[in-house]
């Protein structure tokens, strides 16, 4: 399955928030001394990121998606700059709190605004050449996009001395990132190869990992002539083994279950719309023979100008059925139109049958609304074919109503003794099961569908709800 593309509004905003999160509690943790002086150094460091921060959400997170919406550059332009300005007036005050050079504020200031911008830039060239069409994939696209994110940070920790100490230095740019690569390291070769049961290669990838830490302890408890450090390497392994790839696998049991359910879920959608278009498949040849039988007969018994009647009818009717029949909801109007032609059609055929009885009220008052097509014509059709004897008297009654946001259909037909030579499969009536199961599809909980018969007679009550 091809990869898709990350949110990276989302992972850029987060990873921000982390970083000026970190740079504010470690600032914090400094403590401030008793003078007037450490006591405004103290809150300089401290808010001046938070000016920062706020400056970098509103051009981010509110002036950015404004003008990707509005198209209004000069918008962009007014908002970005307002921003800008207020941003440096505000975290310049707070920089002479600190007690650093106005020089030494605007050189970073100012190498910031050309960061951001460059940032943007470069992220948009890279949408331009490592996504489609010129990349099916977005693998490529999503890893360049995480390593320009980090490059981004890194650059802006090293420009921003003037409030980023040491200490965040080191989480940021070496605790987290060897953190970061450990748990790719135990995700691509440690519990793939296990998930995969190859107990080999996994017991290879973590004794080559745990001789390599080991190595490079060795090699600096050698060089600085400090045996201790040997400890800092047992420390670490055992920090691998029993915290870190733990969480981690706990982290990746979780993100497989995820996907596997979310392909479980795709994999049934794509077989209900599969379903659904067989359904209906189903449903059209039987209406198409029907009709022309109908016509065949009537240009027997009949003149040209109810055949011609019957043939425009008939073409209506295979409009809809290449057309609307093939979307998920038509106006209620054209289904009953729909309704109307095959009625006509069938009064074509047994017109002159003296032992039936046809009663249709259809109120057209007030059907408005969509419908999923061809749901109502199959009760009908299967009164005509099962309800008419040529020998005994029979009766089909049709009534439809609409009200406020629902249909009603009501279908009585008599009932015959069956033939013998009739396949008892079409008992029921071609369409009407295939109809069930879209009903149960297109209107959970949103129709009633009643059908009950008796030794002489058949009834079929159908509600859908449209809204």
């Amino acid at each position: 399955m091809k990869s898709k593309s990350l949110v990276f509004k989302d992972i850029e905003w987060w990873v921000v928030t982390f970083v000026f999160l970190t740079i504010i509690i470690v600032n914090i943790l400094h403590g401030f001394g008793s003078s007037y002086a450490e006591m405004m150094r103290f809150f300089g460091y401290i808010f001046m990121p938070i000016v920062l921060y706020v400056g970098f959400y509103l051009i981010h997170l509110v002036i950015l998606p404004k003008y990707l919406r509005d198209k209004n550059v000069l918008h962009l332009i007014l908002f970005s700059i307002l921003t800008a300005v207020l941003t440096g007036v505000f975290s310049a005050l707070w920089a002479a709190g600190i007690g650093g050079s106005m020089h030494t504020f605007f050189r970073f200031y100012f190498s910031v605004l050309a960061l951001y911008p460059g940032y943007l830039i470069t992220v948009m060239l890279l949408g331009k050449m490592l996504t489609p069409p010129n990349f099916q994939d977005f693998q490529l696209y999503n890893g360049v996009r995480l390593f320009m994110i980090f490059l981004f940070i890194t650059i802006f920790l090293v420009i921003a001395q003037l409030f980023v100490s040491e200490v965040v230095l080191v989480i940021l740019l070496g605790v987290i990132p060897a953190i970061l690569g450990l748990v790719l390291y135990n995700y691509y070769l440690l519990y793939r190869s296990k998930l995969a049961g190859n107990i080999k290669a996994y017991r290879w990838y973590l004794w080559g990992l745990m001789s390599i830490i080991m190595i490079v302890f060795f090699v600096i408890a050698a060089e600085n002539n400090v045996p201790e450090i040997m400890f800092l390497g047992f420390g670490m392994i055992a920090l691998l083994i029993f915290v870190i790839f733990p969480l981690s696998n706990l982290v990746f049991v979780k993100y497989d279950t995820f996907i596997g359910k979310i392909d479980t879920l795709s994999v049934q959608v794509n077989q209900s719309s599969a379903n659904l278009s067989f359904l209906r498949s189903q449903i059209n040849p039987h209406f198409l023979f029907n009709a022309l039988n109908t016509l065949y007969g009537a240009a027997l018994m009949e003149n040209a100008e109810k055949t011609s009647d019957g043939i425009q009818k008939l073409g209506d009717m295979m409009r809809f059925m290449l057309h609307e029949n093939q979307m998920d909801r038509i106006p209620l109007s054209r289904e009953i139109t729909y309704l109307r032609n095959y009625l006509d059609l069938q009064m074509l055929r047994f017109k002159n049958e003296a032992n039936l009885e046809v009663s249709v009220q259809i109120s057209e008052d007030t059907c408005e609304g969509n419908i999923a097509p061809m749901l109502l014509i199959p009760f009908v059709e299967n009164a005509f074919k099962h309800g008419i004897s040529t020998k005994n008297k029979s009766w089909i009654r049709i009534n439809l109503r609409c009200l406020k946001g629902s249909v009603h259909l009501d279908v009585v037909n008599s009932i015959h003794p069956k033939k013998q030579t009739e396949d008892p499969r079409d008992e029921s009536g071609i369409g009407l099961e295939n109809v069930k199961n879209r009903l149960a599809h297109s209107y959970p909980q949103k129709h009633n569908l009643t059908i009950v018969a008796n030794d002489t007679e058949h009834f079929v009550h159908l509600s859908v709800q449209l809204t």
